[in-house]
């Protein structure tokens, strides 16, 4: 086996999803602090903590105690390269998850033991179903009192539609909660409280099964109850199977408390054991042709599937955060950008453990690396470097979902007007809102997918732009992305529309609706004009056309 091959099959790329306070973030940090990334956890419990999640760095997320911007990691565990991908748990800031589940090869699903599989996660759940995303189950907070965990079982599989594989099995649950059985390695995990630190100290008890006899000793009828669980599961569930796994088929699930530290080692050799390695991905020729690229394809190319601005609030930077598709990235590689034939000139290339990064000097494919820009990337875009028959290559599937809220930006201080153009024309190329330009001239619009979006909006505006705000009502109540078969009728239309129409950050069109009927009205009145809930569609209606 090359170099190159091993490199990539060394490489597990996997987001974690979860409903908000299901304990995500928080398993985020148990999963750096085991595989050594960290040494001291970030504690999430209280919104006024002096210290925070290392995924949460924006100032708004450390006051609110929630995420609202995904966070990508880099570990080493076991020799294998772990790309981490921490998301966004609000509903509000669903279009940023999305984004982020086309950049993975799997998704952690995180449960809260007690409330089950809640509506956010359902959400989330119907994008990985939609692309086939492998999933893990990990059902959290067994220090607690919760549900039977049968009980649980049935309800994510009736969530995914897929039979669920227990890993690891509980033993008892709350006050009483003594333990997870590994069915994996035969042998009972001792539960006891976790810490922020990790030390040599910290090796738990580990009791074998053929230990019957002190398990039942320890921990009677609870562990009475676990066998008969597990032999109940035995019967009725499948076994394992990873090319089923890999179909989305089947979901390995586990148990623990990541706030004590618990079931966290389980869930990271799983990764390295069962989780996908880098798989190929579909991109479009410019004829719209689909076309698969192989991860050991030679060259290099990736996709942006981020954009964050002012990460480092000292340096007023932009990284676009790219996943590699295929090949290997080198220093120095002349790069290129595939909408705009343009060549890409990063001031640095890093991987990232939160807010600390290291420069990159070679990336193989599944690594998140970010390029450090000044502009001319967007959401979506293809970068290449060294590929054959490279102006062929557009990778598909970033979603950008039409806004169903609007509001109209006014500036407090109009002599900030500049300041307020640059902070929404990054903003919006970055995807935490979407921007809209009338044609007809006025206002900005903001689009967004949930009213906290808007506030964090307002918050970055004055805290990284020194721009105060106010944001006025619209009386817009969606948006869909047009496209036509010639330019002919869409300058026909676009003549007669004028008032309800608005390029986006992209400088794609859109029409603007005013209430539930006019989409249905104005789709009957002009049938040569197709309207597009998704962005990605009408790209790929105007690069076919």
């Amino acid at each position: 086996m090359s170099t190159f091959t091993s490199e990539i099959r060394r490489r597990r790329t996997f987001a974690i999803i979860s409903h908000p306070d299901a304990g995500k973030t928080t398993l985020t940090e148990k999963l750096l602090l085991f595989s050594g990334a960290i040494h001291i956890a970030g504690s999430v419990k209280a919104r006024k903590a002096t210290r925070h999640a290392t995924s949460d760095w924006m100032e708004i997320e450390k006051q609110r105690g929630i995420s609202v911007a995904s966070s990508v990691m880099q570990m080493l565990y076991r020799e294998h390269v772990i790309n981490l991908l921490d998301t966004p748990g609000h509903k509000d800031f669903s279009e940023d998850t999305y984004r982020v589940l086309t950049a993975v090869d799997s998704a952690l699903m995180v449960i809260d033991a007690a409330n089950g599989v809640e509506p956010q996660t359902k959400r989330l759940i119907e994008v990985c179903r939609q692309r086939d995303t492998p999933i893990m189950t990990f059902v959290n907070k067994l220090d607690r009192e919760g549900r039977d965990p049968l009980e649980l079982l049935d309800e994510v599989e009736q969530a995914l539609g897929i039979p669920c594989v227990p890993m690891t099995w509980p033993v008892g649950q709350g006050k009483a909660f003594g333990g997870i059985i590994d069915l994996r390695q035969q042998h009972m995990r001792i539960f006891k409280a976790g810490a922020d630190k990790r030390s040599e100290d910290d090796a738990d008890e580990i009791v074998p099964l053929s230990d019957r006899a002190t398990l039942l000793a320890r921990f009677g009828h609870d562990f009475e109850l676990a066998e008969q669980n597990i032999e109940l599961l035995q019967g009725a569930a499948p076994t394992f199977d990873s090319e089923a796994f890999f179909a989305a088929h089947q979901t390995p699930v586990f148990f623990g408390s990541g706030v004590n530290n618990f079931g966290v080692q389980e869930i990271l050799d799983a990764l390295v054991d069962l989780a996908p390695q880098p798989h190929a991905r579909n991109s479009t020729r410019k004829d719209g042709s689909l076309v698969e690229i192989a991860p050991d394809s030679d060259g290099f190319s990736g996709v942006v599937f981020k954009v964050q601005a002012n990460m480092d609030p000292s340096h007023r930077d932009r990284i676009a955060f790219v996943r590699v598709c295929s090949g290997r990235y080198e220093s120095g590689m002349r790069l290129k950008v595939q909408r705009s034939a343009k060549e890409l000139r990063p001031t640095s290339v890093v991987t990232f453990m939160s807010q600390r990064r290291e420069a990159v000097e070679e990336a193989y494919a599944g690594d998140i690396i970010g390029f450090t820009t000044h502009g001319g990337v967007q959401l979506g875009d293809t970068i290449t470097a060294g590929l054959p028959n490279q102006n062929e290559l557009q990778y598909t599937g970033l979603p950008f979902f039409a806004p169903e809220l609007f509001q109209v930006v006014e500036l407090a201080n109009p002599m900030k007007s500049k300041q307020l153009q640059a902070g929404l024309v990054q903003l919006g190329e970055e995807g935490a809102i979407q921007v809209f330009r009338p044609i007809a001239g006025g206002s900005m619009l903001l689009g967004a997918v949930g009213q906290l979006q808007f506030e964090v909006v307002q918050h970055r505006l004055k805290a990284e732009y020194g721009v105060e705000c106010r944001l006025m009502g619209s009386n817009f109540v969606g948006a869909r992305w047009i496209t036509a078969q010639t330019p002919e009728e869409l300058r026909k239309f676009t003549d007669r529309n004028a008032v309800k129409l608005a390029y986006d950050s992209a400088d794609t069109l859109a029409y603007l609706l005013t209430s539930p009927y006019d989409l249905r009205l104005t789709q009957e009145r002009h049938p040569e004009i197709t309207f597009h809930a998704l962005r990605e569609h009408a790209g790929l209606a105007l690069q076919q056309s």
